[in-house]
């Protein structure tokens, strides 16, 4: 039996998982007990995939049973039931899908739940932004199936999950533009990508370093370096078995180019903010294009290690990878000029190589 007042309690904390997502879990979890439910999940109404939010009690059949055997593409409750959510309807159970028990135990989904002690079923349908999802939630036939009235209970989380749901989307969309935009500032490229690898949006930086070695096709990023290519794929791979609450270990990934220098790709992990699982932001990609079109800053240069602007020019160049021979070229003068130059910058910077000056100047990009 439907406990109203958990019930309540349970929606009340909705706004909770908003700013924190991983608190969907534990919000299921106490909604199983307001029901008596042994467990649920949320499953999109057209695209279903094995990262789903759910308590830990169905796990195991999603992990063994539901996405290895395929039932997720041939789901008769979702063929079913998705109709009757766009119609209007808000929760939906066994009997509105089936004519009798003897015809619903005969589909193999039901089979496969019997398997693991699952049998009954009922789910609220909600919107996260444009998308419709169902929290479908599962009982044992010990706890029966559920009744108008446990179903009307239901009835009223539908408006609440679909305001948390698509604010959570927002504030997720918000904390990945956060992060990229920053970067952009920096003048980072940065690229965020869900579990599966498809791209969920990327800065200016990002945009520029596009082309024929580092492309995008169908929404996923692509790398002519066939090696380089396989370790990306390998990244996504980890994305998509290791858990949100975990940090992925990965070495940069180095993308090699005819007659230019690496590009280097590098993971970050996304905010907390950013995991909502309606949006499934799970990684951002920081991209760095060693060829040296990054800028500096002149004047800050100056200003900072008290340069005169013919040594804040040459200190520009070499920050960003040119050699002093190609400096030299590039600005103008002669290179027994830039050398006598580059003692200068040497002493007022506190360095004495090149690639320790570069390092020193990147720090104050």
């Amino acid at each position: 039996m439907v406990d109203l007042r958990k019930l309540d309690d349970v929606a009340a904390r909705l706004s909770d998982v908003v700013l924190d997502p991983a608190g969907w879990t534990t919000f299921m979890d106490d909604l199983c007990s307001a029901v008596g439910a042994t467990g649920a999940a949320m499953l999109q109404s057209d695209i279903r995939t094995e990262d789903i939010p759910r308590t830990e009690s169905v796990t195991e059949y999603f992990k063994k049973c539901y996405f290895p055997q395929n039932l997720h593409l041939t789901d008769i409750r979702a063929a079913r039931g998705v109709p009757r959510f766009l119609a209007g309807v808000d929760v939906i159970a066994d009997d509105d899908l089936f004519g009798s028990e003897a015809e619903m135990m005969r589909d193999p989904l039901y089979t496969s739940l019997g398997e693991f002690g699952l049998k009954w079923f009922a789910a609220v349908g909600f919107r996260a932004g444009p998308a419709l999802w169902g929290l479908t939630i599962q009982r044992s036939p010990k706890e029966g199936m559920f009744g108008p009235d446990e179903l009307k209970a239901l009835s009223r989380l539908a408006g609440r999950l679909t305001e948390a749901a698509t604010l959570s989307t927002a504030v997720g969309r918000s904390a990945v533009a956060g992060v990229t935009n920053a970067l952009d500032l920096i003048q980072v490229a940065a690229i965020a990508v869900s579990r599966f690898g498809v791209i969920i949006g990327m800065n200016n930086q990002a945009q520029a370093c596009l082309g024929h070695d580092l492309a995008i096709r169908n929404n996923r990023l692509t790398l002519r370096d066939r090696h380089a290519n396989v370790e990306l794929a390998r990244l996504i791979d980890q994305l998509c078995a290791t858990s949100d609450l975990l940090t992925i270990p990965s070495a940069p990934i180095i993308l090699r180019r005819i007659d230019k220098r690496p590009i280097v790709i590098q993971l970050q992990p996304v905010p907390p903010a950013a995991r909502s699982p309606f949006l499934g932001a799970r990684a951002i990609l920081l991209i760095r294009d060693l060829e040296g079109n990054v800028t500096f800053d002149q004047n800050l240069l100056a200003t900072t290690f008290e340069l005169t602007p013919a040594q804040a020019r040459l200190a520009a160049k070499l920050a960003r990878g040119d050699s002093l021979e190609d400096a030299a070229e590039d600005i103008g003068v002669a290179i027994a000029t830039a050398r006598n130059q580059l003692k200068a910058i040497f002493q007022k910077t506190g360095t004495h190589r090149q690639a320790e000056l570069v390092a020193l100047f990147h720090k104050v990009r």
